[in-house]
């Protein structure tokens, strides 16, 4: 009997252990949620209170002229003005093949332009015009912005920064 105390008291004790492990239970299998896109925010009615288009402008001089381009940089860019001395005219440039016409919003102007393909690559549409069109200083002198619109292209908001001016100032000399 003193041989089945110490066995008594062992198995007492080992029945005061933790309980075996219990296996872990099977992850619950959600199904994945199914975000849908964004609604477009919905444009103000007055352009003048659209988004501008990211994108800065820079200017450069080369042996044909002057040439002003928006856009983000590293990029190609969105639009160009190139004044093209020897022909006497400003070529303003869009970005994309769409032969439609330009649609021109400036504060004090709106005017639709028809559009040639200039044949490069990246495929650039573009517009020629006098150096003294009132449409250029029209677009150097909108109250902080214009508007370039064109069937099938995204609408292009752009600030009236001093590089259009310098391109248009260059070509009347």
């Amino acid at each position: 009997m003193r041989a089945f105390i110490p066995l008594a008291a062992l198995t007492a004790l080992a029945a005061c252990g933790a309980p075996a492990p219990r296996p872990a239970p099977e992850p619950v299998r959600r199904p994945p949620v199914v975000t849908a896109a964004p609604a477009p925010v919905p444009l103000a009615a007055d352009w003048r209170d659209w988004p501008v288009t990211p994108g800065t402008w820079s200017y450069t001089r080369d042996d044909r002229g002057s040439l002003a381009l928006f856009g983000t940089p590293g990029a190609d860019a969105l639009l160009t003005l190139r004044c093209d001395l020897p022909a006497r005219q400003i070529f303003l440039s869009r970005a994309g093949g769409s032969p439609a016409a330009l649609t021109i919003r400036t504060s004090s102007v709106t005017r639709a332009l028809p559009t040639r393909p200039t044949g490069g690559t990246p495929p650039y549409v573009a517009v020629a015009l006098a150096p003294r069109d009132p449409l250029l200083d029209a677009m150097g002198f909108s109250r902080g912005r214009f508007a370039i619109e064109q069937p099938g292209a995204p609408t292009l908001v752009v600030p009236a920064w001093a590089e259009i001016e310098r391109v248009t100032e260059d070509c009347r000399g």
